[in-house]
């Protein structure tokens, strides 16, 4: 794709996604900066600056740009973030897009082929900032938390309790929760009380499985 055609695509893109309501300008920001094309199948590059979920392979998708706007203007809620984790990497655009919106960006891909495309990715655009593993993403990550936050591309049945647990006192996570047709993108708030959650709107995901492929 030749650049004067991504630079216009993403300055399109941007341009919906505020009429879409998107309205945190850092979030805004991160979509201008990062090229989706480069994170699509080539066969589908001439849609990488459309709304629309595009295909990964692996039974996996890319979401709409338009939901994962909502989710990192939800997560960040406004805040400079230091630590994040991102359950389900997929082609690490989300990953490219969270490397400009936080200090350092622990991401999670169960298949490898996914986990490694992406960290090339990374690499060719110098995003140094973001760590990509091959793994298990409904463990979390332990040795790096506790994150400010946390968000999961993929949708479990209830977010396991050993990702909460990775989840700073003041920090938010946002997940699709459900089964099936029946899932709600969910943004939950972990207090000293407890957690609090709010579900953002419906939700279209592919379901979270534990393990690696």
């Amino acid at each position: 794709m030749h650049a004067l055609i991504s630079d216009r695509g993403r300055e399109r893109l941007v341009e919906l996604l505020g009429d879409q309501g998107i309205n945190d300008v850092f979030v805004l920001d991160a979509f201008r900066r990062v090229p989706r094309h480069l994170f699509v199948d080539p066969a589908v590059r001439d849609s990488a600056y459309l709304d629309v979920t595009l295909p990964l392979g692996y039974q996996q998708t890319l979401s709409q740009p338009s939901v994962v706007a909502r989710m990192l203007e939800c997560v960040r809620g406004g805040r400079a973030l230091s630590r994040v984790l991102e359950i389900g990497a997929g082609s690490g655009f989300q990953t490219a897009l969270l490397c400009f919106l936080a200090e350092q960006v622990f991401a999670i891909e169960r298949i490898a082929p996914l986990a490694k495309a992406a960290r090339e990715r990374l690499d060719q655009l110098e995003l140094e900032n973001a760590v990509i593993k091959h793994g298990d993403g409904l463990l979390g990550w332990p040795a790096f938390a506790p994150f400010d936050a946390i968000i999961m591309a993929a949708c479990p049945e209830e977010v396991p309790e050993t990702v909460f647990d990775q989840l700073a006192v003041g920090g938010r996570l946002i997940a699709p929760v459900g089964r099936g047709a029946n899932q709600a993108l969910t943004l939950f708030l972990k207090t000293e009380a407890g957690l609090e959650s709010r579900v953002i709107e419906t939700a279209f995901f592919v379901p979270a499985i534990g393990g690696v492929a």
